[in-house]
């Protein structure tokens, strides 16, 4: 365990830090799985507004260093690729 008072006070904001980083990913994780649900599901309607909210998800969460700015990229041009593949075809 630490002894300094500096190194004390850097453990504690070690823990506080790491709680606030496992809340961001696990928001993200739910995000990307409740998606990937609706996806699954075929509704289209729901999964749009579901793709709207987990891409600010993702930006956010490069925006508190989460993820990378490509990796979040990467991630939503798939997701977006999946969600035209269910929209409903028009009829010409």
């Amino acid at each position: 365990m630490a002894n300094h008072v500096s190194s004390l006070k850097r453990a504690r904001q070690t823990v506080q830090k790491t709680a606030v980083n496992r809340a961001n990913r696990s928001k993200l994780r739910s995000s990307l799985r409740g998606l990937r649900e609706a996806i699954a599901k075929g509704d289209h309607a729901a999964a749009t507004e579901q793709y709207r909210a987990t891409a600010s998800v993702l930006d956010k969460s490069v925006q508190k260093g989460v993820l990378h700015k490509n990796t979040a990229s990467r991630y939503k041009s798939r997701l977006n690729a999946r969600l035209k593949a269910i929209a409903p075809q028009k009829a010409a």
